[in-house]
C-alpha cells in the first residue's frame, strides 16, 4: 500500500474515533480526581483498554496503568504517555460537562490526553497483525504535584527496553492548528524553597531588646533577587521568585520567627544547583547580619525537560505529513513551566510536544489552571493522530 493512501486510512479511522474521544474527555472531566486519587479514573481507563482487548498492567506504587499491546510482527518498543490528574480548583465555566466533584477539575487538559491516548489505543488495537513491535500505553497518576507519577512508575520498569517515548499536551495558549515543539531544553525544573527565620520576639516599642524575623526576612528578599541578576549566566534563562512571606501576629509584637517560600526555574542542571548554592548561602549570612539564624528546606522538583534532537527532528518531519497544510508546526521557545515527562527523557530517547487548543469562538482563551478553562476538543483529534504518526514513524523504520 503507497504511503499516500496508507495515512488518508489512519486519518479516516482516526476521524471516527473523535466522538468517542469527546464522550471520554467529557465524562473524565465531570469526574476529575486530585493527584494521588486516581481511583475511579484509572478503573474508567483500565475498563476502556479491556474493551478494545489491550492487555492491562497495573502500577503497585499508585493509580497508574500501562497498555500493552504487542504486534504480531518483531520491532521496536515505543512508549506513549499521558497524565490523568486535576487539579484542586473550584470550576466556574459553567458547562455541561462541568465537574461534579466539588473543588477538584480538570483545569490543564489531562482528561484531554488521556483520551488522546485512548484513541491511539483503540485504533491499535485493530490492527494488531500488522503492527511491527511492542506499543505501551502509559496512563500516568500524579503529574501536578512532585515527586510526581513517572518517577514510580519508571522504577517499576515501565520503560525497560523501550527505544522512544512520546508525550503531549493540550495548550491553550497556542491557537487550535499550531503545534509546537523544540530540540533541546523545552521546559524548566521546578524546584521549591522555604526558609525559616528565627529571631527573638518581642514588644514593638522596645525593638534594642529583640532580633527582628520580619526584617531580617525582608533583607534576604531583596537580596535573593541579585541571584540571577548577578551569579547567573546571563545568556542561562533561569527564574527565581518568592512566592510568600509570612511573619508576626499583631501591629506591636516583634515576631521571632518568619517564612519565606519561593520556586526557581532552570533549565539546565549546572544553574539549577548554582542558584539553590547561593539561597542557602545568602539565606544564613543575611540571617546573621541581623542576629537571626535561617533553616532552608530546599525541595529539587522535576529536572528540566529536554527533548531528543533526533526525535524532535521526527516530530517535524513526520507532523506535517499526518496533520496536512491546515495545521502549523512550529519550533517552540523554551517555557518556564515543568513537567516530570522530563524523567522519561532522561532515561531514553524522546520527544514533548505542544497541541494547540486555544479559540475565542468557543471560550477557550482562559490560561491552565483556571477556574474557568477549557479547550477546543477538535484539537484532540491533531493529538491522537500525532501519536499514532510518531509512533507508526519510529516502529516502521
Amino acid at each position: 500500500m503507497e504511503e499516500g493512501n496508507g495515512s488518508d486510512m489512519e486519518n479516516t479511522a482516526l476521524e471516527q474515533l473523535l466522538p468517542d474521544m469527546v464522550a471520554w474527555r467529557r465524562h473524565l472531566h465531570m469526574h476529575p480526581e486530585l493527584s494521588y486519587q486516581e481511583k475511579e479514573t484509572s478503573a474508567y481507563v483500565a475498563a476502556r483498554l479491556a474493551e478494545f482487548g489491550i492487555e492491562v498492567k497495573r502500577s503497585s506504587a499508585g493509580f497508574g496503568l500501562t497498555g500493552i499491546l504487542k504486534g504480531d510482527k518483531p520491532g521496536k518498543t515505543v512508549v506513549l504517555r499521558a497524565d490523568m490528574d486535576a487539579l484542586n480548583i473550584t470550576e466556574e465555566n459553567g458547562s455541561e460537562y462541568a465537574s461534579q466533584n466539588s473543588g477538584v477539575m480538570h483545569a490543564c487538559g489531562h482528561d484531554g490526553h488521556t483520551a488522546m491516548l485512548l484513541a491511539a489505543a483503540s485504533y491499535y488495537s485493530t490492527r494488531r497483525d500488522s503492527l511491527k513491535g511492542e506499543l505501551r500505553f502509559l496512563f500516568q497518576p500524579a503529574e501536578e504535584i512532585c515527586p510526581g507519577g513517572a518517577k514510580d512508575m519508571i522504577a517499576e520498569g515501565v520503560l525497560e527496553g523501550a527505544d522512544a517515548v512520546y508525550g503531549l499536551h493540550l495548550w491553550t495558549p497556542l491557537p487550535l492548528g499550531t503545534i509546537g515543539s523544540a530540540p533541546g531544553p523545552l521546559m524548566a525544573s521546578a524546584d521549591e524553597f522555604f526558609i525559616d527565620i528565627t529571631g527573638k520576639g518581642g514588644h514593638g516599642g522596645i525593638p534594642h531588646r529583640t532580633v527582628d524575623s520580619i526584617v531580617a526576612a525582608a533583607a534576604l528578599v531583596t537580596q535573593l533577587q541579585t541571584i540571577v541578576s548577578r551569579n547567573v549566566d546571563p545568556l542561562q534563562p533561569a527564574v527565581l521568585s518568592v512566592g510568600t512571606i509570612q511573619g508576626g501576629s499583631a501591629q506591636n509584637i516583634i515576631a521571632e520567627r518568619c517564612r519565606i517560600t519561593g520556586t526557581v526555574r532552570a533549565f539546565d542542571e549546572e544553574t539549577r544547583y548554582l542558584i539553590r548554592r547561593r539561597i542557602e548561602e545568602m539565606a544564613v549570612s543575611v540571617a546573621a547580619v541581623y542576629g537571626a539564624e535561617a533553616n532552608v528546606d530546599y525541595l529539587m522538583g522535576y529536572p528540566p525537560l529536554v527533548n531528543d534532537e533526533a526525535e524532535f527532528n521526527r516530530f517535524f518531519r513526520v507532523a506535517p505529513e499526518a496533520l496536512g497544510d491546515s495545521v502549523n508546526v512550529i519550533r517552540m521557545e523554551k517555557i518556564m513551566p515543568a513537567e516530570d515527562f522530563a524523567y522519561y527523557v532522561k532515561e531514553i530517547p524522546g520527544c514533548f510536544i505542544f497541541v494547540g487548543a486555544g479559540n475565542p469562538d468557543k471560550n477557550a482563551v482562559y490560561p491552565h489552571h483556571h477556574s474557568k478553562f477549557d479547550f477546543d476538543e477538535d484539537a484532540m483529534l491533531h493529538g491522537a493522530k500525532l501519536l499514532v504518526a510518531l509512533a507508526e514513524s519510529c516502529l516502521n523504520e
